[in-house]
């Protein structure tokens, strides 16, 4: 039996082919309606899953196409994040057979296309346990890396990457002297389509290898949001989703981690290293003129639409880059409207990782860079 999928982003479309392959079913895939249409003509498919919301031409029009032009009975899913109750009522009354809402599991997927055209001939058992979330944004994060070659090491990346579809992780490699870009070489193997390596030859600082990162995640079209988080996850994974969500389901552009102890997160610091932050912290509300309570936080999230303005030329500072950020945006939008679209999110966890790349020394002059940031950019 044939199948044919239909979405604007590659992130939905590569894991759900392979699962319904290794079902036994011959699947075609197509990232636009006009193609989808195409391949449907020639492809006759027994079944279609399509997505509503792409650019263009719609999944309703593929929808109209198979059912009022060709007049067809075949099957046909939509598989789509729009919960427009007028959408999915006209999809019905057009004739379509089932509506999954994302997020939602491949397990799940896999049963809604077994009930509506049962199980393929070459049928093979797939482990239950190996249950992908299809979801319903597409996420791009960011992962600076100098001399990580024992923290990448970790199965935390992998784990998470291969139950959240949703994400492509673009690992920097900063000029590493280690084997850094040995490990995260081997990491990528058999995940291409999930995981990117970016190798910068110098080491040009984490400011530079993260706005590098971010650029070339942007041109990538099925990205809905780019993040950038450290790679010895003090912030861990589950806490970067949730600042996903915020972002999603809000009119926010950035969302910004916060290590500020509150509401009973686990937050751990150096106390050394706290008193420095929260003096510096005091020093960037000033030349804010925002009352951020931490921006140094390496767990941020942004609209794709803002990524050039935040990071389209070189930064001043090394380590200072997320205060630019937020000046940058603050010059673009003025500062009544950049407070409305930057969000300080309470992360639930947060642990100072030893063997940080920022040392006391490096804290220090952070100061003599504030000034820096408050003269150049006043």
């Amino acid at each position: 039996m044939k199948i044919l999928a239909i979405d604007d982003q590659q992130l939905v479309l590569l894991p759900l082919e392979k699962r319904l392959t290794a079902l036994g079913y011959e699947v075609k895939t197509e990232g636009n309606a006009e193609a989808g249409i195409e391949t449907y003509k020639s492809f006759q498919p027994d079944l279609v899953i399509v997505d509503i919301n792409m650019p263009e031409i719609s999944g309703i029009d593929v929808v109209k196409f198979i059912r009022v032009e060709e007049k067809s009975t075949t099957p046909i899913m939509v598989l789509s994040g729009n919960t427009d109750d007028a959408i999915i009522t006209e999809g019905f009354e057009l004739g379509i057979n089932d509506y999954m809402k994302k997020p939602l599991s491949l397990n799940e997927i896999s049963a809604r296309v077994k009930r509506l055209i049962g199980a393929a001939e070459t049928n093979i058992l797939v482990e239950n346990n190996d249950n992908i979330i299809i979801e319903q944004r597409c996420v791009g994060v960011v992962i600076p890396c100098y001399n990580e070659e024992e923290r990448l090491l970790s199965t935390e990346f992998l784990d998470f990457v291969d139950k959240h579809s949703g994400y492509h992780l673009c690992f920097v490699n900063d000029g590493s002297k280690d084997n850094t870009l040995e490990v995260l070489n081997n990491l990528r193997k058999g995940r291409e389509s999930f995981i990117t390596v970016y190798d910068c030859e110098k080491n040009g600082g984490k400011a530079e290898a993260v706005r590098l990162g971010m650029l070339h995640m942007a041109k990538k079209e099925d990205l809905d949001y780019i993040g950038f988080l450290d790679a010895d996850l003090s912030t861990d994974l589950a806490d970067f989703d949730d600042l996903v969500s915020t972002i999603e389901n809000s009119e926010y552009k950035i969302v910004s981690g916060s290590r500020i102890a509150r509401m009973g997160a686990d937050i751990t610091k150096e106390s050394a290293r706290k008193i420095i932050s929260l003096t510096v912290n005091f020093i960037i509300r000033k030349i804010l003129k925002m009352e951020f309570k931490d921006t140094q936080c390496g767990a941020k999230i942004f609209h794709k639409d803002i990524i050039n303005t935040a990071f389209g030329s070189k930064f001043l500072t090394k380590w200072l880059f997320d205060v630019e950020i937020f000046i940058r945006v603050r010059k673009q939008y003025g500062l009544q409207k950049a407070k409305q679209i930057l969000c300080e999110k309470p992360l639930k966890r947060w642990i100072h990782a030893d063997g940080s790349k920022l040392s006391m020394k490096d804290s220090i002059k952070i100061m003599g860079q504030l000034g820096q940031i408050a003269w150049v950019l006043r």
